[in-house]
This record gives C-alpha cells, sequence and structure tokens, in this order.
C-alpha cells in the first residue's frame, strides 16, 4: 500500500499551496484520512482530517480558517488546500489513512503513512 504526498514547495507567507495524496494498490474509499505535519526538532502534529464520505471534516486550531481538507473517492485521492500561509506553517505534511471511518485525528488511528512532502514558508 502506498500513498503518495506531493504539491510541496517553496512560497512567500500569506501564500498558497495545495497538497495532494494519491494511493496505489488498494481503495481508501471507507477510510477516514488526513493530513499531519512535521517541523524541525518537533513532534508530529495533526492537522485536518476528514470522513470516509467527506461528511465530516476536522481541523487543528492553528490552522482552523486557512486550510481546507477534501477528498475525491473516485480518484482515490486527498487533498489540502493551504491558504494564508505563516511561517510556523512550514513542516514536512504526510498524508496518512486510518483504519477507521471516522477520525477525530488521533494519529493512533492511522494505519498507512505516506512519505511525506516539504512545505517551506518564507517572509
Amino acid at each position: 500500500v502506498q500513498l503518495q504526498a506531493s504539491g510541496g514547495g517553496l512560497v512567500q507567507a500569506e501564500g498558497s499551496l495545495r497538497l495532494s495524496c494519491t494511493a496505489s494498490r488498494r481503495t481508501f474509499s471507507n477510510n477516514a484520512m488526513g493530513w499531519f505535519r512535521q517541523a524541525p526538532g518537533k513532534e508530529r502534529e495533526y492537522v485536518a482530517s476528514i470522513s470516509w464520505r467527506g461528511d465530516s471534516r476536522s481541523y487543528a486550531e492553528s490552522v482552523k480558517g486557512r486550510f481546507t481538507i477534501s477528498r475525491d473517492n473516485a480518484k482515490n485521492s486527498l487533498y489540502l488546500q493551504m491558504n494564508s500561509l505563516k511561517l510556523e506553517d512550514t513542516a514536512v505534511y504526510y498524508c496518512a489513512a486510518a483504519y477507521k471511518s471516522y477520525s477525530n485525528g488521533n494519529s493512533n488511528e492511522y494505519r498507512y503513512w505516506g512519505q511525506g512532502t516539504q512545505v517551506t514558508v518564507s517572509s
């Protein structure tokens, strides 16, 4: 099972990026999915999650109102639209698939992890 994250890069503060995550070898249409991030020297933290059919979405307080998580089950893909980026958003972003259909972002609920994509926000 592979989750491939892409779309990271270097962006100026207040800019936008859209991350994508595509699953291969199996479908995750029945699984909640999420985004996590890890900044240098820090623990991995939860960013956002979405239920299996997209009817429930949750966000970390630090990104609420700026980031939007979405999914397209027909394309077996997950997205994270990031707007109004801040310096503190700089991190490696990971997509993940949970073993359940709904998730509140507890990383212990996530069984499959992508390799990460670097997001760097500059001033």
